[in-house]
């Protein structure tokens, strides 16, 4: 474990207008399991994808040792040939093709010039096995759940002959379960010698299973913890990721939540899209008060995103009946353009997907939800636009140089933030916030926290959607727990637990099992 497997020095990287690495230093020892923490920005993706080649040799500055040799790596092929492999955040699959054509896609197993086909399902068996995935590998990517993908990831990652392993946020989209399954397969991987760099804001997981910790913040290396010879905490940790002690993960709020129901949902009942005999939600009854916060506590597959969306404009589900009121009269979204006009906005739980244009700018994202608010007689007025644009930039502290900054080079936690300010800009009364702090760190958190807060405080009511039950009692004023689209409990923040709000959210009947 003494030995230096790689070396990073002095490495700077640079983009038009921002520092992303400054003179970086990180040393990893041979089979040993070590985490790379930090804010959204702080670093980490660009100083791993300057490690594979992602960004070639010669757009930054520093060297990269490995195995006591100086490397130029030139592309991710490189990187590859010499057992340097990253798994990124967002799976590189082929939703169309089978587990075993993405395994070897790229590196197809030839045969006197055609495709082993037979090679190719034996050896991506051997694969499957070694990740410990029991699945036919004919199987199609898009047939898979989520936690399985990144199995083929990391079995992707295995036919290139792996040496050092690069997960980059391997649990961000994943359960519990999933997750564990994961971390425990770390360790199967550490005995076998291989060496594993850990990207995770999940600091819970990270003291799991790593051995050594190093943090960076803007763009610069802030220490380096060896878990096992040094008391490590999570707050020293979170310390040195922000710069500056959290004390309450969870920021105070001024309460003026007032007893009139601004927002219910009555007997909600959705069907599944393709499959119309298989009830999704069955009456589902919530209400919400001006200037609260309610929580959605359930498991992966309760129905709490299928809530979400079959509410806001019938974007999920069919056959959908029950009722929505909002200010006491009877509303109707048959489709989104309903929805917003009533004052409603939801924000998806994928950003990428669902939230945001990423190849265009904040003011572009920001703007198209409610271009009414920026025209007269049709037509743009693009200097209100910038000037509107640039005030919800301000608002919400989003890190950018411009507001003309393009989405997809901003950080997660910005990310957030550009899709919170595109609801805002249609000025909601509620705001129904699925997954609103999925995969960015704790002081992102922290700021979306704020923003929330300063949102129900204005009389805007609030609906979160989240698998992190610590969140949910932090920030709800009620929380309503979901089992397979049944609603089991309804809860006061101080009344509850996690170990209360988990009896609820897996068991039907409604917690009644001890």
């Amino acid at each position: 474990m003494s030995n230096i497997i790689l070396e990073m020095k002095g490495i700077t990287k640079t983009f038009p207008g921002v520092r992303a690495l400054d003179n970086v230093n990180f040393k990893i020892k041979e089979g040993e399991i070590h985490a790379l923490c930090g804010e959204n920005g702080a670093g980490k993706s660009t100083l791993m994808k300057v490690l594979s080649g992602v960004h070639p040799f010669g757009t930054y500055e520093g060297d990269i040792i490995y195995n006591g040799n100086n490397c130029e790596f030139k592309n991710v092929n490189d990187s590859e040939k010499r057992g340097i492999v990253i798994v990124h955040q967002e799976f590189a699959l082929i939703p169309e093709l089978s587990i075993a054509e993405n395994i070897f896609l790229g590196n197809e197993q030839v045969k006197r010039g055609f495709i082993n086909w037979n090679g190719t399902i034996s050896k991506s068996r051997e694969l499957l096995e070694k990740v410990g995935l029991d699945i036919d590998p004919n199987t199609l990517i898009k047939d898979i759940g989520v936690g399985h993908q990144q199995l083929v990831e990391i079995a992707k990652a295995f036919s290139k002959q792996v040496k050092l392993l690069i997960l980059d946020e391997p649990t961000a989209a994943l359960n519990e379960d999933d997750s564990e399954n994961l971390l425990k397969l770390l360790l199967q991987f550490k005995k076998q010698g291989i060496t594993t760099i850990l990207i995770s804001h999940k600091l819970n997981e990270v003291f799991q299973v790593s051995d050594s910790i190093t943090v960076l913040r803007d763009g610069k290396t802030i220490r380096t913890y060896s878990v096992k010879e040094e008391k490590v905490t999570e707050n020293m940790i979170i310390k040195d990721m922000v710069g500056r002690d959290i004390t309450n993960l969870y920021p105070v709020r001024n309460k003026s939540i007032k007893e009139e129901v601004v927002f219910e949902i009555r007997n909600w009942n959705v069907f599944h899209p393709q499959d119309t005999e298989r009830q999704i939600l069955r009456n589902v009854n919530i209400k919400l008060y001006r200037g609260e916060i309610v929580g959605i506590a359930g498991l992966m597959g309760a129905g709490r995103t299928e809530l979400a969306m079959s509410i806001f404009g019938k974007t999920y589900g069919r056959k959908i009946s029950g009722k929505i009121y909002k200010d006491g009269k009877e509303v109707e979204f048959h489709t989104v353009k309903d929805a917003i006009k009533n004052g409603v906005a939801y924000v998806s739980e994928d950003r990428k997907e669902y939230g945001l244009i990423l190849i265009d700018n904040i003011k572009n994202n920001i703007s198209l939800a409610n271009l009414q608010k920026i025209s007269n007689n049709s037509i743009l007025n693009k200097n209100l636009e910038f000037t509107e644009t640039e005030n919800i930039k301000n608002r919400l502290k989003i890190k950018a140089p411009s507001i003309l900054q393009t989405t997809v080079n901003l950080s997660g936690g910005n990310q957030q933030k550009v899709v919170l300010g595109k609801w805002i800009f249609t000025e909601p009364d509620i705001l129904i916030l699925d997954e609103p702090t999925r995969g960015i760190d704790v002081g992102a958190k922290f700021e979306i926290y704020k923003i929330i807060n300063e949102l129900a405080e204005q009389g805007k009511s609030i609906i979160i959607i989240s698998s992190e039950l610590p969140e949910l009692i932090g920030m709800s004023d009620r929380i309503y727990t979901l089992c397979e689209g049944v609603i089991t409990g309804e809860h006061k923040k101080e009344d509850v637990d996690q170990e209360i709000l988990m009896t609820y959210m897996t068991n039907r009947s409604g917690g009644s099992k001890k």
